[in-house]
C-alpha cells in the first residue's frame, strides 16, 4: 500500500510526487501516457518551440533594418516539427529519469474506479488494484469541441491535433480568440500562413485588461491576420478537400485547416464507490487547502477549474505535498493560502502579453479610486536596440494606500518581465517600496520601473 497515490502525471501531479519523495513519503503516480501531461507533451513546451521559430523567422525577414542582408529564407516545416519533438523528448525524458533515479513508481495504467474503505482507498485500474491512504487527483483537462464542428484530426483540429501537423497549410482559420487560439494564429501567421480568427466576444483574450486586448488586436491586424469579432461560426462543409465555414455575419471562409480553440473541459471519468466526489460544473470542488469533500483526497490543476495554468498546478501540487508532510511527519512547514490573483499569466503571441493582478476595469470596480501608470517601450533604450518597441507596461495601484494591485505588459519579453510584477504584487509592495529598488540599465525592466513611477506622474523618460 502506498501512502499517497497521485492520479495524473502532469505539471501538478509529477511535481507533487517528487516533493513527497523528497520528504520521504512513499508515493506512486498513475499516468497512462508519458509524464509531463499536456504541458510538456502537447501544450506549453511544444508551442514555445514553435514560437521561437516564428520569432526567428520574423527577425530574419526584417534583417535589412539591422543592416544585415539575407538573400532568401524559407521555413522547412518538417525540420521545425522534428526540432519541436526533440525539445519535448528531452524534457519528458528528463522528468522520467528523475522518477527512475528517485524510485518513484509510475504506473502506466488507467484508473477506472476508486473505492473508499475504512482507512484507505482502493484504486482499480484496467490492469489491477492498488491501495493508498491519501489521494491527489490531478487528471487535467481536454479541448472543448463545438457540437457541429467536431475534431477529426485532419481538417478540424484541436490544440493537440495542430501540433501533429507536419506541413504548413496555405490557409488556417482559428475559432476562438482566447490565449491558445491567438498564440497559434500568431505563430502560423509569422511562418507565412494566411490566418483568420473568429471570436464570438467583442475582444480577443477577453480575460486580459481591455487596453491590452485592443492593442493585441491592433498588432495582429497589422501583421495581416483578419479578425471576425462578435461573430460565431455556424456551420461548415467540405468541398474539394477544403473546409467552407459559414459565419453568423453571413461571411463564408474557405480554409485548409480549422483550429477550434474555444476552451478546455475538466477530465475526471473515475467512478467512486462508497462515496461521492463533489463537483461544480464538472470541476472538482476544493477548499482553500485543496481538499475535496472526501477525507484525505486532494485535487489540483485544471480539474479544479481555479486557474488553468501549468504553473498554478505545480504550485498547488507543492502545497499539497507540504500539507501531507505536515500531517504524516508532524512537521511545521509554514503553508500560505494560494492567492490566484497573484499568479502571472503569459500569452506567447507576437507581441507577447504578461499580466498579474487586477485589470484596470476590475480594479475600478473593486477599489473605486485607483492610480494608473503607463510607460511605452518606444521610450526604452533596450527595446529600441532590439528593434522591438511596440507596446507598454501598465501598473495599477490602490489610491488609498498606494499598494500595487495589477500589472499588464504587452511588448518585448513581456512573459519574462511579468515575473517582476508577480513578485511585487505578491509581496504587497507599495510605490514607496519600489523606490528602494535599483533597476539595471539598459534593460527592458526599466519600463516596469517607469510605469510605477508614472503612478505618481514621476516617470523620467515619459513625454
Amino acid at each position: 500500500m502506498y501512502k499517497v497515490a497521485i492520479i495524473g502525471g502532469g505539471p501538478g501531479g509529477y511535481v507533487a510526487a517528487i516533493r513527497l519523495q523528497q520528504y520521504g513519503i512513499e508515493t506512486a503516480v498513475f499516468e497512462k501516457e508519458r509524464l509531463g501531461g499536456v504541458c510538456l507533451n502537447q501544450g506549453c513546451i511544444p508551442t514555445k518551440s514553435l514560437v521561437k521559430v516564428a520569432e526567428l523567422f520574423g527577425e530574419i525577414k526584417e534583417s535589412e533594418n539591422f543592416g544585415i542582408s539575407v538573400s532568401s529564407a524559407e521555413i522547412d516545416y518538417p525540420k521545425v516539427w522534428e526540432r519541436k519533438n526533440k525539445v519535448v523528448e528531452q524534457l519528458v525524458s528528463g522528468v522520467e529519469f528523475i522518477f527512475k533515479k528517485r524510485h518513484i513508481p509510475n504506473i502506466k495504467e488507467t484508473v477506472t474506479k476508486i473505492k473508499k474503505e475504512e482507512k484507505k482507498y482502493t484504486i482499480y485500474t484496467d490492469a489491477g488494484t492498488y491501495e493508498a491512504e491519501y489521494l491527489v487527483l490531478a487528471t487535467g483537462s481536454k479541448p472543448v469541441e463545438l457540437p457541429f464542428l467536431k475534431f477529426d484530426g485532419k481538417r478540424i483540429l484541436s490544440s493537440t491535433d495542430i501540433l501533429k501537423m507536419q506541413e504548413l497549410p496555405a490557409k488556417l482559420v482559428v475559432i476562438g480568440g482566447g490565449v491558445i487560439g491567438c498564440e497559434f494564429a500568431s505563430i502560423y501567421n509569422q511562418m507565412g500562413v494566411d490566418v483568420e480568427i473568429v471570436e464570438f466576444l467583442p475582444n480577443l483574450v477577453s480575460m486580459e485588461d481591455l487596453e491590452i486586448s485592443k492593442r493585441l488586436a491592433m498588432a495582429l491586424k497589422k501583421a495581416g491576420i483578419k479578425l471576425h469579432l462578435k461573430t460565431a461560426a455556424e456551420s461548415f462543409e467540405i468541398k474539394e478537400d477544403r473546409v467552407v465555414l459559414k459565419l453568423s455575419d453571413g461571411t463564408e471562409i474557405i480554409a485548409d485547416k480549422v483550429l477550434v480553440s474555444v476552451g478546455r473541459a475538466p477530465v475526471c471519468d473515475i467512478e467512486f464507490e462508497n462515496c461521492t466526489l463533489e463537483k461544480t460544473r464538472g470541476f472538482i470542488t476544493i477548499s482553500a487547502d485543496f481538499q475535496t469533500n472526501l477525507l484525505n483526497v486532494f485535487a489540483i490543476g485544471d480539474v479544479t477549474g481555479k486557474l488553468m495554468l501549468a504553473h498554478t498546478a505545480s504550485k498547488q501540487g507543492l502545497l499539497v505535498a507540504d500539507l501531507i508532510n505536515n500531517e504524516l511527519n508532524e512537521n511545521q512547514i509554514d503553508i500560505f493560502q494560494l492567492n490566484y490573483n497573484h499568479i502571472p499569466a503569459c500569452t506567447f503571441t507576437n507581441p507577447e502579453i504578461g499580466s498579474v493582478g487586477l485589470s484596470e476595469e476590475k480594479a475600478r470596480e473593486k477599489l473605486g479610486e485607483i492610480l494608473v501608470g503607463k510607460f511605452p517601450f518606444t521610450a526604452n533604450g533596450k527595446a529600441l536596440g532590439l528593434g522591438n518597441s511596440f507596446g507598454f507596461v501598465k501598473t495599477i495601484a490602490n489610491a488609498a494606500d498606494h499598494k500595487l494591485v495589477g500589472m499588464h505588459i504587452i511588448g518585448p519579453q513581456a512573459t519574462e518581465l511579468i515575473a517582476q510584477g508577480g513578485i511585487l504584487i505578491g509581496s504587497n509592495a507599495t510605490i514607496d517600496d519600489v523606490k528602494k529598488i535599483v533597476f539595471a540599465h539598459p534593460t527592458l525592466s526599466e519600463a516596469v520601473m517607469e510605469s510605477i513611477e508614472d503612478l505618481e506622474k514621476l516617470a523620467i523618460h515619459k513625454m
